[in-house]
């Protein structure tokens, strides 16, 4: 479910001829009243087939028969379930995109202040690296279109830096400190798009690895991370699956069988026209017996509740936070001629103890998209208590623990959502987005001076020791933010803790970022505290 938004895209899958073969069983007559024409739709016709040929040939006004199918085939699947989807051709490589794990580009990470594009950082090893496109680069022109200070969409700037591997792409960039414009020829070549964001020692014995999606490459980033850090000392993990909406089944089932003995049941999936199918698990496992916990939220989803569901079930760590989101259903991708495709529910999966954690959907997509609000309105983001599940939905773990199915995997230990900072200040400064703001331009203008450090620690103490959390106030009643004591009492250390994170983030990249950021996080601290004892 991404990489974030519950509502439906209904253009996600199906070929209309998929689901009208054998046609519909009534017969219909349309009467022309101005010529006394009839028109038979006889049993044995396709109905849904002719009454497209008949608008198209008898229709008051010219229609493309290809729109009206293209709209007719997201109106059906949301009839089916809310994960059914119909996605057009031209919107295919943009949905894949993120679950193939790379893309044709230029490799840079760019942010766009004031309308220009400026380079936060290149990929390692990527075109533009190569050629020495460095951090903080503006880029003015690409293959002679000017980008910079025309108001171009960001999309648009993005197509034009993507583009088939090995075609080349002509870039002027402004670089800071120069008078004169540099021009570079890059190679466009494959990119890597990551779906662990940080793989990190937490303690002297912990680890952590923060999972974002499951991708075609994520299997083999997470089995790199666990073996870097077990070169560090590794013998307790925390993996964090909040805000993961899923992806491949088989990348979360392949990490699921690290921490499984052989032989045990990981997920099965079963469905109406599909025999049930059991994964289980291999002696492949690179972490059979260190203490783990499982980190979850709202939004974790799908794979992500595939494999929190395995390590419940099988009582093989501890899964911490709130309740997931309940996707339990297997969709099956099916490629057209013309570059679309259909992803079509075929079958539910299951936990190892039999439960399906599918939530309801008969009330249609959009109570189904919206009962994440009414859990907050009805308080489950704050009070365990207030969750309530019928008995016909509890099941035993081996060991007797007690799990629930039907709406999501509940967390072992719950964490309500952390509000404790919130204040009207805060919700003023993030209303406007001045902290990225601040820490972009504050990174952008005194990135020499902040290059020099070896560390994030150093680099941490430094921006304490010169005040920029005071800066940032003051930034702050500059854009109509008006400073006050009270609410910064609540809100500063959350505040200053942001700063430093994501300035950190622009020099020592994800785990700059996760390391400041850890001290804030309520559920992540309870883990380390937890795994402590």
């Amino acid at each position: 479910m991404n990489h974030k938004n519950t509502k439906r895209n209904i253009y996600l899958p199906l070929l209309l001829s998929v689901f009208l073969v054998g046609g519909i069983l009534i017969g219909l007559q349309f009467s022309n009243n101005q010529t006394g024409k009839s028109i038979s739709i006889h049993p044995r016709v396709d109905k849904l087939h002719s009454i497209i040929n008949y608008i198209g040939s008898e229709y008051v006004d010219t229609v493309s028969k290809s729109k009206l199918v293209e709209a007719a085939i997201p109106a059906m699947l949301k009839e089916l379930d809310p994960h059914s989807v119909y996605i057009p051709a031209r919107d295919f490589n943009r949905i894949n995109e993120p679950l193939e794990g790379n893309f044709d580009g230029i490799g840079i990470e760019f942010n766009m202040p004031e309308d220009t594009v400026v380079v936060m950082n290149t990929i390692p090893g990527g075109p533009s690296d190569k050629v020495g496109i460095i951090p903080g680069d503006r880029l003015i022109t690409v293959n002679d279109s000017i980008i910079a200070g025309v108001n171009m969409p960001t999309e648009q700037v993005i197509k034009r830096l993507k583009g088939p591997r090995g075609s080349e792409v002509n870039v002027i960039v402004k670089r800071n400190g120069l008078s004169e414009l540099l021009e570079f020829e890059i190679i466009r070549d494959a990119i890597p798009l990551y779906s662990v964001d940080v793989a990190m020692m937490i303690n002297d014995n912990t680890g952590y690895i923060k999972i974002n999606k499951f991708s075609r490459t994520t299997f083999e980033e997470f089995l790199e991370g666990i073996n870097k850090l077990k070169n560090k000392g590794l013998q307790k993990l925390i993996v964090d699956l909040r805000a993961n909406g899923g992806g491949y089944m088989d990348a979360a089932t392949n990490i699921a069988d690290q921490f499984l003995e052989k032989g045990t049941l990981i997920v099965f999936t079963q469905g109406r026209a599909r025999p049930r199918n059991e994964i289980t698990a291999t002696d492949k496992g690179a972490f059979l017996t260190g203490d783990i916990v499982f980190l979850i939220d709202e939004w974790s989803a799908s794979a992500s509740e595939i494999l929190a569901g395995a390590i419940q079930d099988n009582d093989r760590g501890t899964i911490i936070g709130r309740r997931s989101f309940g996707k339990g259903l297997v969709q099956e991708p099916m490629m057209f001629s013309d570059g679309s495709a259909m992803r079509l529910t075929i079958a539910r999966y299951y936990t190892p103890t039999g439960r399906c954690i599918q939530k309801p959907y008969n009330n249609g997509s959009d109570e189904y998209y919206s009962d994440l609000n009414e859990r907050f309105e009805n308080g489950e983001f704050a009070e365990k208590d207030s969750i309530h599940f019928s008995d016909s939905l509890k099941y035993y773990t081996p060991e007797g623990k007690l799990v629930f199915g039907g709406g999501g995997i509940m967390p072992d230990i719950f964490i309500p959502i952390d509000t404790s900072y919130v204040t009207g200040y805060f919700m003023k400064i993030r209303a406007k987005g001045l902290i990225y703001r601040f820490t972009f331009d504050y990174s952008d203008k005194n990135r020499q001076e902040l290059e020099k450090f070896e560390n994030y620690k150093s680099l941490i103490h430094y921006l304490d020791q010169i005040g920029v959390y005071e800066k940032f106030i003051k930034y702050a009643g500059e854009n109509n933010v008006k400073e006050n004591p009270v609410d910064l009492l609540i809100s500063g250390d959350i505040i200053k803790t942001q700063l430093f994170a994501y300035i950190a983030r622009n020099f020592f990249d994800n785990e700059g970022f996760y390391s400041v950021y850890a001290k804030s996080d309520r559920t992540l601290q309870k883990a380390i505290e937890f795994l402590g004892k």
